[in-house]
């Protein structure tokens, strides 16, 4: 069956001298309760490592992570770990990095380590429970020294180094171009392809300071025309096309990360959320949409003429959570979908 929920943003946001967030029970609770069976946990590897020594994790951190793998499993939600920020790279202040996981053995042997280490940790687990979602969003092709190449090697590498451990475990693999862009070229791999549910980046971002394209901007509409593309929903099957192509060579397809912003006006986002959900129901696709509660989730979004509802104790977005449940399928072929 196809995976459907959410991003929980647990050890996510790293400030100095501050503890992660323990696993919210009301949460998932409620999240199982409504019918969803995913979980996906951004990490940031800061929170256990110091002074980038990527093979010392500091194991009461980790232990935060054994927590949430463990509340999921409680609740019957399959849980995604994923490292947001990994040794070298980050899709947010790249530049904070000391080493290149694109350009730098230091980075590359200390991320095969960290996935080699967290299979050997959680190898009693099965693999319906858990899988790795193994870097969040990697660059452009040529950002940061990134190309088709290197970036295929170094998934290739990690992900011989997981099965030697633990031959089972579910392995998800986002696109480049910040999950955008499809990877044929590692259609052999045997892993999900984990895609992304945030274009046209005009709608979904609108007025989000932390995207370079949000300046001048006009107060969007959809359908639009945008960058050389009309999106609507016919367009938004002609951009997943290289993605249904992976598809068509028996990979499985999960978009890891969609949503929109609360400052795109309700009826514009209603109408796209309605379009790409749609989308992603005809083709079979699970998603995880980002985020549970805050500017781009469910709960407590504050988007403007909203309709809210209290569900179970929450203020939910009503007819998002309805498209949501309405997108989900009964039934699709195994694996992580």
């Amino acid at each position: 069956m196809p995976h459907y929920g959410f991003n929980l943003q647990w050890m996510y946001h790293y400030v100095q001298g501050k503890l992660p967030a323990e696993p919210d029970h009301k949460a998932l609770n409620w999240i199982a309760k409504q019918g969803f069976n995913f979980i996906r946990i951004p990490t940031n590897y800061w929170f256990w490592t110091r002074d980038w020594q990527y093979t010392n994790p500091d194991e009461t951190i980790i232990g935060y992570i054994d927590r949430y793998i463990a509340a999921c499993r409680e609740y019957g939600l399959h849980v995604s770990l994923n490292l947001h920020r990994a040794p070298g790279y980050c899709i947010n202040g790249n530049d904070l990095e000391r080493h290149n996981l694109w350009q730098d053995a230091e980075a590359q042997d200390g991320f095969v380590w960290l996935w080699e280490y967290f299979a050997q940790r959680y190898k009693g687990i099965a693999a319906g429970e858990l899988s790795f979602d193994l870097l969040n969003e990697p660059p452009n092709i040529d950002q940061y020294g990134l190309t088709r190449l290197n970036h295929a090697a170094i998934m290739r590498r990690t992900v011989a180094a997981i099965r030697a451990v633990d031959p089972q475990r579910a392995i998800v693999i986002d696109g480049l171009g910040g999950g955008h862009l499809a990877m044929p070229e590692l259609a052999d791999l045997g892993v999900t392809h984990s895609g992304r549910g945030y274009q046209p980046m005009a709608v979904s971002h609108y007025q989000a300071s932390w995207w370079d394209g949000h300046e001048g901007l006009a107060a969007p509409t959809y359908p639009l025309e945008w960058h050389n593309h009309y999106w609507d929903r016919a367009g938004l099957v002609e951009f997943y096309r290289p993605w249904r192509d992976v598809q068509a060579r028996n990979v499985a397809i999960h978009i890891g990360e969609f949503g929109c912003y609360n400052r795109t006006p309700n009826d514009v986002a209603l109408r796209w959320f309605r379009d790409i959900l749609s989308v992603y129901q005809e083709f079979g696709w699970g998603f995880g949409l980002w985020e549970f509660e805050g500017a781009f989730g469910i709960i407590n979004h504050g988007r403007p003429h909203a309709r809210y509802d209290v569900v179970d104790g929450y203020s939910v977005d009503r007819d998002l959570l309805d498209l949501l449940l309405a997108a989900r399928l009964p039934e699709a072929p195994e694996g992580i979908q």
